[in-house]
């Protein structure tokens, strides 16, 4: 919030507010134009807050919630030139993330009884905001950062077969959790073998990923171990990823809920006092 109020104020501050009468007080009230789900409440709180500490901001909605167009999402008061010098900021926040919950809210819906998850596209400096909105429509986050877990995909098994990935993976970080991509099923039958704890099915049909459910199913049952995650994902969209819901994936992910949601359309109607 603070880097992004910066971005507005740098160098001389909001000079159309600093005309307006200082006496001026406003009363103002978020509204959402359309249908969606609500994330980023604490970002447009905080946007008040450092504009300026005397405007109250009363919630009648929280992170996750499914309204309707035309619903109250807060009060906002306090005086009119910090209110306005506020509102672009806190509805670029409000606007972006409900935008993202929204979509995940809809994906989350399409693809019961998979679980969905997320992905790393995402802008940078905003990871964390718009991993919260996904939680907040409904999904999962997948690494927070290449920190969380080791990770083979294609490009790096350039370098290293499946089974040598696998090996030195559990050598050098023993205990964390392996997930190797495969785009064909002897992929899936050698990452298995090598004991990856999750496989992320790239750019495979719905009959492809039944396939390797079932290789996975009997690899499983064979050596008397959990079944590896399976992670269905490539070129999946809201309108196909419902294809794949009884394939007998765990889950599915997307890098459009954080690179491609439209934003939520939420405005400021204020009245002054």
């Amino acid at each position: 919030v603070a880097r992004a109020l910066a971005e507005d104020l740098t160098p001389l501050g909001d000079l159309s507010a600093a005309i307006l009468p200082p006496d001026s007080r406003a009363e103002a009230r978020l509204v959402v134009r359309e249908p969606g789900v609500i994330a980023g409440t604490a970002c447009a709180a905080e946007t008040f807050s450092q504009v300026d500490e005397a405007i109250t901001t009363a919630w009648e909605v929280s992170d996750g919630d499914r309204v309707p167009g035309g619903q109250v999402l807060a009060v906002v008061t306090g005086p009119l030139a910090s209110v306005l010098t506020a509102e672009r900021t806190a509805l670029n926040f409000m606007g972006h993330l409900s935008g993202i919950a929204t979509r995940t809210r809809q994906f989350v819906d399409a693809a019961a009884p998979l679980r969905v998850w997320d992905t790393r596209k995402t802008i940078p400096g905003l990871r964390s905001l718009q991993k919260a909105a996904v939680r907040a429509g409904g999904a999962r986050n997948h690494r927070g950062n290449l920190s969380d877990w080791v990770m083979f995909k294609d490009n790096h098994l350039t370098a290293l077969g499946i089974d040598e990935a696998v090996r030195r993976a559990r050598d050098e970080w023993p205990g964390r959790t392996v997930h190797v991509e495969c785009d064909a099923i002897d992929q899936v039958r050698q990452a298995l073998a090598a004991g990856a704890d999750a496989l992320l099915l790239d750019n495979m049909s719905p009959e492809e990923i039944r396939r390797c459910v079932a290789v996975a199913d009997e690899h499983a049952a064979s050596a008397g171990t959990r079944r590896a995650l399976l992670e269905v994902s490539g070129g999946i969209t809201l309108e196909t990823v419902g294809n794949y819901a009884h394939t007998g994936a765990d889950v599915v992910s997307s890098g459009s809920l954080t690179n491609s949601s439209p934003v939520l359309d939420i405005g400021l109607d204020i009245e002054v006092r």
